[in-house]
């Protein structure tokens, strides 16, 4: 009888465990040490940071802020990703306050660059050890004098990751926002009805899509297709590149997108951001830097 009693006391204990076990209680899932005196592991670090602390701006005349205040010059304090004008509150500003902006950003675009020119300037912007890189280029790749002359796609691959391996090579841990090519096809038909927009379009702004600007026949409509085709083969491109870095943002087609008017484009020449345009792409921007990691 003691022998029976003891086998079924035994047998209770393990019945218990394992249903306290299937409900939950107890065990490394819930907090509880681990066999060994282990805890569970806490959640990984995220790689992106949210809130950077310096940044340096690389690419072209948009970044600088070309004829956003007069006419044939470039503005820097209108920039959107460094500049220090209130009524564009660029991301600089957004991320580090406008003292911050002045002492730990650096814009090193120019004006007429094509992505060939990025790896130079990714030189200079890693030079700074910046902690966030802004990169907006590929519009002066399809703005070409005819369709035949606009980048190839591969050549402009093969600069976009020397670019990458440029700054990789001096700042491995910068992080990288990379700003869509906007859509140029929406430009010449937001600005087509300025007959001042045209004027300066014929001096040989973009010509590609921007000549003939009132010519509508299936050689000019397939002529701007071209460009606009060329503009997304660039727009993936820079999304597949930044895609292979952990510590780059691409914004998804964000500026390409963007439904913008006559009133964020330069009355002197129509074609570059107004500074409300550049406000416009400085809050872009900061969406896409701040969002969580998915």
């Amino acid at each position: 009888m003691r022998g029976r009693r003891h086998r079924s006391r035994v047998l209770l204990a393990a019945l218990t465990a394992a249903v306290l076990g299937a409900a939950g209680c107890g065990g490394p899932d819930d907090g509880s040490p681990a066999p060994g005196g282990s805890t569970a592991s806490p959640s990984p670090t995220p790689v992106w940071d949210r809130s950077p602390g310096s940044l340096a701006a690389v690419g072209d005349s948009i970044t600088t802020g070309f004829d956003a205040c007069s006419v044939l010059s470039d503005c820097p304090k209108v920039s959107w990703a460094t500049g220090s004008d209130p009524a564009v509150d660029s991301l600089a500003v957004r991320l580090l306050g406008a003292s911050g902006a002045a002492e730990r950003s650096w814009n090193h675009a120019v004006s007429g660059s094509r992505m060939a020119d990025l790896p130079a300037q990714m030189k200079q912007a890693a030079a700074e050890r910046p902690e966030l890189v802004t990169v907006m280029a590929g519009a002066n790749d399809a703005c070409r004098p005819t369709t035949a002359d606009m980048t190839p796609v591969a050549a402009f691959r093969a600069s976009f990751e020397k670019a990458m391996e440029t700054l990789r090579k001096d700042a491995p841990k910068a992080q990288v926002y990379v700003a869509s090519v906007p859509d140029l096809k929406r430009l010449w038909s937001e600005g087509r009805a300025n007959p001042l927009g045209k004027q300066v379009w014929a001096l040989g702004i973009c010509p590609s899509m921007l000549a003939d600007p009132d010519a509508v026949d299936s050689a000019a409509n397939q002529r701007r297709d071209t460009v606009r085709e060329r503009v997304e083969a660039y727009n993936t491109v820079l999304e597949e590149v930044c895609a292979e870095d952990r510590r780059c943002r691409f914004d998804g087609g964000a500026v390409f997108d963007y439904r913008f008017g006559t009133t964020e484009l330069s009355t002197w020449d129509w074609f570059h951001p107004s500074v409300e345009g550049q406000a416009r792409l400085a809050e872009i921007a900061h969406r896409a830097v701040t969002a969580p990691e998915e």
